[in-house]
């Protein structure tokens, strides 16, 4: 019940993120919406092309800097958007809307299956009740991400996979489904694996995956758990052997 639900959510994660996107990218494109990608220098866009893959686009800004004689110290940004209505309501604004909402929901999701498993180490101490022990961890929790997480989300952002606002969408929405689902049947789960299994999924979908990022990332899990189980029991043998 503990094992089989962390190794396995990630996979979870992959599949479902694999068939899901597809299929989003082919209801968009039935909508008449495009993705484009757009090179400015400050505000000004320059010039908006059908949507390039990272070594295309570095290319192109290359290209850019020579036919407009651009100065070095002037960056030329990269941005891919959508173009396109749906509704009568422009459809950048609204996956820009529903992107930050999704990122919301793995934060919900991510409190309802991380917290108790912390908390539930401190009911073994009879001054902490249920709530005091959520509240305690909750508040701990955000406490490390405003100190210490930036690194950790520049990796999920930005070296996993190339991603667009819709693509991370659907990362959201699938992390979202199985964290929650989980936590709906008592299961622990790493949010953080399952996520990485969605970007994962968004990497083989688009074959913009950085294979040597999520090698190391693998490489990690496989570290983490036991050196987990070695350090408990060596803390155990320590602490017992004091008392």
């Amino acid at each position: 019940k503990f094992v089989l639900p962390l190794l396995l959510s990630p996979i979870l994660a992959i599949v479902i993120t694999g068939l899901l996107y597809p299929l989003l990218r082919y209801l968009r494109t039935r909508m008449g919406v495009t993705e484009n990608t757009c090179f400015c220098v400050g505000d000004e866009t320059v010039e908006t092309v059908p949507a390039l893959d990272g070594a295309s686009a570095l290319q192109r800004v290359e290209e850019l800097r020579t036919e407009l004689s651009i100065e070095v110290n002037d960056a030329i940004s990269c941005r891919r958007r959508y173009e396109g209505r749906v509704l009568g309501i422009d459809a950048a604004s609204i996956l820009d809307k529903l992107h930050f909402l999704s990122a919301g929901t793995v934060s919900f999701a991510r409190g309802l299956n991380d917290t108790p498993k912390m908390a539930a180490l401190l009911l073994m101490l009879p001054a902490f009740s249920p709530v005091t022990g959520l509240a305690l961890v909750g508040i701990v929790i955000a406490v490390g991400g405003i100190v210490s997480a930036r690194r950790v989300a520049e990796t999920m952002s930005n070296k996993i996979t190339e991603m667009n606002n819709g693509q991370g969408f659907t990362a959201n929405l699938v992390t979202t489904a199985v964290v929650a689902g989980a936590s709906r049947y008592g299961l622990p789960v790493s949010t953080t694996h399952v996520s990485c299994g969605s970007l994962f999924g968004i990497g083989i979908a688009t074959r913009g995956g950085h294979w040597k990022t999520i090698g190391i990332i693998l490489g990690s899990w496989l570290l983490t758990l036991p050196c987990g189980a070695l350090l408990g029991a060596g803390g155990w043998w320590v602490l017992n052997r004091l008392t």
